[in-house]
Formats: structure tokens, sequence, C-alpha cells
């Protein structure tokens, strides 16, 4: 009688272990994620949303991700404050919007005259950049992955062609991050607005000029209906998103959950890249057959000095100002030095022989 009692109880554990093992397979698991962007903000929201598409797919259906956009949660830069809070657990934005709360958070999105989209994508991943991103946001109780490259921004739409330096001082202008603060140097008035907002701000006079993405993004703002001048790109080479996570909210995920939303991450990322590359190509075609007096700038030489020269001597500076932003700075700067040389070797050169 006691054998058989022991028995039953052996099979009821077992059963029972079964059964919750089932359970925990069938769960769902529902996570909130702010983004920065508009629901029209494309390509940027797509990356949002294929990144949750795949995570539910790849999941089967046991990970899934709400997406409240901008248009609802109404506080486009306060994504790092509410992921942290665990408000949301999630969150897609970019790293050099939090450079007033936290300096170390603002290589991360793309620094001047630094590395092209594919060395920085090598950097993430080969070179320590993950490690050095993760090491910064550790204090913030989330962890951060590369969210989607626009690759090489452009200069930003003008009302007024640049001819020299002084053309720059009391300029009103939009530019964001690290190149906000090369600009100021030269004596530029420089302001950061909500992407929604930035149309109105131009119409209205309130700035100058501004600096959005490229052709891909810019067309549907309509800035070059207002300010025709488009100079070519120095300051945002590699503009990475990010996607942000509370360490609360991932370490509550099952391991293989954990791991499919890391690279749903990853894919969704690397897609935005080839997307508006893509975008880019076909939005420059019709902004140039509907809007021929669009006139395509390059700064002139005194100005690109000025700038590189202003550029190196706030890296001195920002180095100074923290240990931690020092080590990204050189790991970036020391990368750059090795990478670059192959870049030449292979794009540079095949585009210089080979362009019409």
């Amino acid at each position: 009688m006691k054998k058989s009692i022991v028995k039953l109880g052996v099979t009821s554990v077992l059963l029972i272990a079964m059964s919750m093992s089932l359970q925990a397979k069938d769960k769902v698991y529902k996570l909130k994620l702010a983004t920065t962007w508009g629901k029209t903000t494309r390509p940027l929201i797509d990356t949002t949303m294929n990144m949750v598409k795949l995570a539910e797919e790849m999941s089967d259906g046991r990970l899934k991700i709400r997406v409240d956009t901008a248009d609802k949660h109404k506080a486009p830069f306060g994504i790092l404050d509410m992921v942290k809070a665990g408000q949301y657990d999630m969150g897609h934005s970019a790293s050099y919007y939090w450079k007033g709360k936290d300096i170390n958070t603002l290589p991360f999105t793309s620094m001047p005259f630094g590395m092209t989209a594919p060395e920085q994508y090598a950097w993430f991943y080969y070179g320590g950049g993950l490690e050095l991103m993760n090491k910064v946001y550790a204090k913030h109780n989330m962890l951060s992955f590369p969210g989607g490259s626009t690759g090489l921004q452009m200069g930003g739409w003008f009302r007024k062609e640049i001819k020299s330096l002084d053309d720059l001082k009391g300029l009103k202008m939009r530019i964001p991050g690290f190149a906000g603060e090369v600009m100021a140097k030269l004596g530029v008035q420089v302001t950061n607005i909500a992407p929604g907002e930035l149309y109105t701000a131009l119409d209205r006079n309130n700035i100058d000029a501004l600096e959005w993405v490229g052709p891909s993004m810019d067309i549907n703002m309509g800035f070059h209906k207002i300010a025709p001048f488009y100079y070519t790109g120095w300051h945002e080479p590699a503009s990475e998103m990010q996607f942000m996570i509370n360490k609360k909210s991932y370490a509550k995920l099952p391991k293989d959950l954990q791991k499919i939303l890391i690279v749903a991450m990853k894919t969704a990322a690397y897609d935005m890249y080839i997307q508006n590359y893509d975008l880019n190509a076909s939005a420059w075609q019709s902004m140039l057959k509907d809007n021929p007096e669009i006139k395509v700038k390059t700064f002139p030489k005194e100005v690109m000095d000025a700038m590189k020269k202003s550029n190196k001597e706030l890296r001195i500076e920002l180095g100074a100002k923290s240990a931690l932003l020092k080590e990204v700075l050189d790991s970036q700067e020391a990368y750059q030095k090795k990478v670059r040389e192959w870049t030449k070797m292979s794009d540079y050169l095949y585009l210089k022989d080979n362009l019409e």
C-alpha cells in the first residue's frame, strides 16, 4: 500500500511538472514600447514595427510588444526616463538625445567626421562597441542595442547659401547631438526641436536652417520648399538609432525569448539601413524631378576646416569630463583608424575609379 502511495506521489509530481512546463511554453509575455517617432515617420517607425512583428512570429506568439508612438505618449524626448522608471519596458530612439542627462550616451549614435555605417556596425559587434554601450546604460537600469542606421545624413537645408564662416554667425539652426556643439562654437544659435514641429519652425522663420536625415525622410517633410540649399553631410556619417530595454523587464523573459528579442532587434536594425538606402535613392530622384530649384552644396573649405578644428577641440574637452566617455571615444577613434584603411582600399578607390 505504501509503495503504491509513493508511486502515485512520484507520478503526480511528474504530471504537475509536465503541466507547468507546458504552461510556461504557452505563456504569453507582453511588453510595452515607446518610440520617439510619430506613426508616419518612416523608416524609423517601420524599424520598430518590424522588430515587434519578428519577435512575435519567431516566438510563435509568446512575445507580444505594444508600441506607443510619440503621437500617443506625447513625450518624444522622454523615452530614456520612461524606460528607466519602468513606465515602459522598451524604447526606440537615439542615444545622443540623452547627452543632457548623461554625456556618456552621446557617441553611440554618430560623431562628426566619424565612422561610416558599415564601419560603425563592425565596431559595435566586433570592436567592443556594444559592450561599452551597455556599460554606459547599466547605471540607467537598462540594456541598449543598435536600432537601425540612417547611414550618412545630409548636412541640412538652408534658406541662404553658406559662402563663409560669417554666414554661420547668428544663424538659427536645428541640429542635435555633438554636431550642435560644433556649430555653436562657430557662432550658430543651435536648437533641438521635436520632429513633428520642424516644418512649422522653418516656415515661421523660427529657424533659418535644419538638418533632419536625408532624401528618404526629408521628402515628406517639405523642407525643400522653403530652404532650397541642400548641404552634404559631415556631422552624422552613421546615425544609429537604439533599442532600450528595462533590465527588470528583460530578466522576466525566459532565456529563449531573450534571444529571440535580441535577434529581432538586430535583424530589424540592419533592415532599416538597407531600406533607407533604397528609399534615399528613390526619393532623391523624385525631389529633383519635382523641384529642380534644389541646389546641392558642400560647405566651403574655410567652413569645413573650422568645423574639424572645433570638433577636435571639443572632443578633447569631452574626454576630460568623464573617464568612461574618454574610453568610448578612444575606442571609436582607434577602431576608425584601423578599419578606414580597408574602407579606402575597397569602397573609396572603387568609387573614385568608377564614378561616371
